[in-house]
């Protein structure tokens, strides 16, 4: 059991993390956590303000079937199908976390508080299921403080303009590119009008837009390697913190343009760049690296537990270290392209791989379920 004085000593980095106005949330969420009191003991030591899901943790959290065995016993009596069994698990745990967070939504103003659960990555690349499915997600979960999230392909970006003009917040993910960025904070706007329109009132809803950071360094750090030059090797560990700058730079652009004004007079709420994928995968660099070169004010860091567990540990957190870095960011992604990587490239290779990652992860939680069902006796079918 942690004492308030072991709390207080291992959480300052995060509690300087939150004074500095970044938002913690933990991207995991299991049956476990909920029940034994974890999740909760996260908020109230270390300053976990949100929780993000995706269809690998749920993998990893139903895959084994560990705590969810008498849901599973009672959808397999009642012969259900195998995407109705993992949707009705997924939101039973949304709905618990929700309700443990639902303290700081409300103490936030709905700005935090937050739990985040994604639709079908089946659907990634067609707009109108996912519309419907982000609306059934809602209905399901039945709680103000979730929020749905929608992968920033093509096909998802009218889907967020049209969930956000049905007064349903959102999560953008599967961010890579500067580009798609613009695209999914134009999305944005274009909801807060579409709802302004129906009647809907703009301050009642919330977004953030995940941008993903690891995954941009392991792809050009392994073309960099390959080269393998001392120009080449002197940029490792420096294109995904220099893109994720870049984005906030054109996050404060964006949000403080004429555009949003009109919808800020409205009381609309700013769509909050969120760093996800923010788990080291080099061991050769910092385990806190993401987090401590990512402070910025209205921002968001979905950490899974290890990360956190190290920034309360030995976290150096000292003010901004975004704002003010932009030209070298744009110089760093520059010498990159000097060398023929090809961010274009690399981006949307990412974009690919990380949808069809979810729908791997989606697959192999579908058949998990599908065995345990059948193993009741039940088609799961």
């Amino acid at each position: 059991m942690i004492t308030v004085t072991e709390a207080s000593a291992t959480a300052g980095a995060l509690k300087r993390l939150s004074d500095e106005g970044v938002s913690i949330w933990l991207d995991d969420l299991s049956r476990g956590r909920i029940t034994s009191g974890n999740l909760a003991e996260l908020i109230a030591t270390k300053h976990v303000v949100g929780v993000t899901t995706n269809p690998s943790i749920f993998q990893a959290a139903i895959g084994s079937g560990e705590g969810y065995e008498e849901q599973l016993a009672d959808l397999a009596v009642r012969g259900v199908t195998v995407d109705e069994a993992v949707r009705m698990m997924t939101t039973a745990d949304v709905r618990a976390a929700a309700d443990i967070l639902r303290p700081v939504y409300d103490a936030t103003g709905g700005r935090d508080g937050r739990v985040s659960i994604e639709v079908d990555p089946r659907l990634a690349h067609r707009t109108a299921a996912t519309i419907a499915e982000a609306r059934q997600l809602a209905w399901l979960v039945d709680r103000p403080n979730v929020m749905i999230k929608i992968p920033a392909t093509k096909a998802g970006l009218p889907a967020i303009t049209e969930v956000i003009g049905a007064g349903i917040s959102v999560n953008v993910t599967l961010i890579f590119s500067l580009e798609r960025y613009r695209e999914v904070m134009d999305a944005y706007l274009a909801g807060l009008e579409k709802a302004q329109a129906a009647g809907i009132e703009p301050a009642g809803i919330h977004s953030v837009a995940s941008f993903f950071v690891s995954r941009v360094d392991t792809e050009i750090d392994k073309r960099l390697t390959v080269l393998g030059t001392q120009e080449a090797l002197a940029l490792k560990g420096r294109a995904a913190l220099a893109n994720a700058r870049l984005a906030y730079e054109a996050y404060e652009e964006v949000f403080s343009g004429d555009r949003w004004t009109v919808l800020a007079g409205s009381r609309a709420n700013k769509q909050r760049p969120l760093w996800a994928s923010t788990g080291v995968k080099d061991p050769a660099y910092k385990d806190t690296l993401y987090v401590e070169d990512l402070v910025a004010p209205g921002t968001v860091n979905t950490m899974p537990e290890a990360t956190l567990n190290a920034t309360a540990d030995h976290g150096n957190i000292h003010g901004d270290t975004v704002s003010g870095g932009y030209a070298q960011a744009r110089a760093d992604l520059a010498a990159v392209e000097r060398l023929g990587i090809s961010y274009d490239e690399v981006v949307r290779q990412l974009e690919e791989e990380g949808v069809a990652k979810f729908e791997v992860a989606w697959q192999e939680l579908l058949d998990a379920v599908t065995k345990s069902l059948t193993g009741k006796g039940v088609d799961g079918e």
